[in-house]
């Protein structure tokens, strides 16, 4: 069974984008390099998420009830997996 990453949510702990610090994020995909995996699939295929990749987020909006449809790529190291309480 493939594990579900796309759509699930995460909470950003890094330096490198502020504005996320602490926010609850919502998984879009995986990026490595070049490549873009916007699938649990995809993502499963390519060995899963490692510490070294990017990982494109929106961020919840609190005031607007919603997630935004602005997207930030922070590290996968950075994130910590709500439903596992680790990072990548």
């Amino acid at each position: 069974m493939t594990r579900r990453i796309v759509g699930t949510l995460a909470r950003y702990r890094g330096d490198e984008h502020p504005y996320l610090r602490g926010r609850e994020l919502r998984i879009v995909a995986v990026l490595r390099g070049e490549e873009t995996f916007g699938t649990d699939d995809e993502i499963a295929a390519a060995g899963g998420i490692q510490p070294g990749d990017r990982v494109e987020v929106v961020p919840w909006i609190e005031a607007a009830g919603r997630f935004s449809w602005v997207t930030s790529d922070p590290r996968a190291a950075d994130l910590i997996f709500e439903a596992e309480g680790e990072g990548a």
